[in-house]
């Protein structure tokens, strides 16, 4: 919401120039210099009115569609904290448009064929910075197995990253052997994604769909073990029977716990129609399937803005007596 707002107000007060939600266009305008001001400006708003700094990747992907994130240095958002102390708001937008924004971000979106799922547990939320504090303290207190843990997860999430790109590397080169096992495996369960298959290529998907599930479940695990030793429910027992039972079903590649975990929400990435029935499956344990997608462009003018259809001149011809 703060990226839509901060993007419209610039793209109508001419700061910026934004595209269209046209692929094609919106690729010219990808690295573009627009971007980066909407993105330094929504930050620095979303820094103020939570009082603190995230991560940012929530603003970094509104921004620029899917990625690898890496964040950003908090000290470049020093100026934004400032600004509610009373600083001129000039001398504070010139701070943020100049400040050394070393934050990393690599191109990335979902293989082909897949659709991710976000479900939010009808079970209230659970307090972030209450949870990140405890793993910290962990940190703190357990310095050798906390780095140990944190070193394993981030190596099993570069691992995940691998094979999705893998499977976006073989879906480009062999599209109707990635199609066709898609399609199959949108009917089975993953026990029998293999079964059947013959074509080497079409073994090579299956082979590497199977890897990403071996991947999310350590990554999974990592998470548990951190949760546990901090003693905060970053995948609490009845998010993971529930994720188990995802898992299980036909059609779905991965679930777990987004961002910090906890009781906030829970994700899936499914094959082809098979996300009615995981929609249906959540329903049934009080879970709300949400009305998000995984969206590789980013901010974009959609194709409903009224500039677009010539509706503001029409409305300023009416005469009003």
């Amino acid at each position: 919401m703060t990226t839509a707002v901060v993007a419209a107000l610039l793209h109508y007060l001419g700061v910026v120039n934004l595209s269209t939600s046209s692929a094609d266009q919106h690729q010219e305008n990808k690295n573009s210099t627009d971007l980066d001001i909407v993105h330094m400006i929504a930050q620095s708003a979303h820094c103020i009115a939570q009082g603190k700094v995230g991560s940012g990747f929530d603003v970094s992907s509104a921004v620029y569609g899917s990625q690898r994130y890496v964040r950003f240095s908090p000290e470049v958002l020093s100026a934004a904290q400032a600004a509610v102390k009373g600083m001129p708001l000039e001398e504070v937008i010139g701070n943020i448009l100049n400040g050394k924004w070393d934050h990393d971000r690599t191109e990335f979106s979902l293989p082909p064929l897949m659709t991710l799922l976000l479900g939010e547990p009808g079970t209230g939320g659970s307090s972030t910075p209450s949870m990140v504090g405890a793993v910290k303290k962990w940190q703190k207190a357990d310095p050798e197995n906390s780095q140990e843990t944190w070193r394993k997860l981030a190596d099993a999430n570069s691992e995940l990253e691998i094979q999705l790109n893998m499977l976006r590397k073989l879906a480009k080169e062999h599209w109707d052997a990635y199609k066709c096992v898609i399609d199959n495996c949108s009917r089975l369960k993953p026990a029998k994604w293999m079964e059947g298959v013959t074509e080497p290529i079409k073994a090579e998907v299956v082979k590497v769909l199977l890897k990403a599930r071996e991947v999310m479940l350590e990554i999974r695990n990592h998470m548990r073990t951190m949760g546990e030793a901090a003693g905060v429910p970053i995948e609490p027992e009845s998010q993971t029977k529930l994720l188990d039972a995802t898992m299980n079903m036909e059609g779905v590649l991965l679930a777990g716990v987004p961002g910090a975990g906890g009781f906030d929400a829970v994700f899936a990435v499914t094959f082809g129609d098979s996300s009615r029935n995981v929609t249906n499956a959540w329903s049934s344990h009080n879970v709300l399937a949400l009305l998000v997608r995984e969206d590789p462009q980013g901010v974009c003018l959609e194709s409903g803005d009224p500039r677009c259809r010539e509706i503001t001149s029409a409305v300023s011809s009416v005469n009003i007596k």
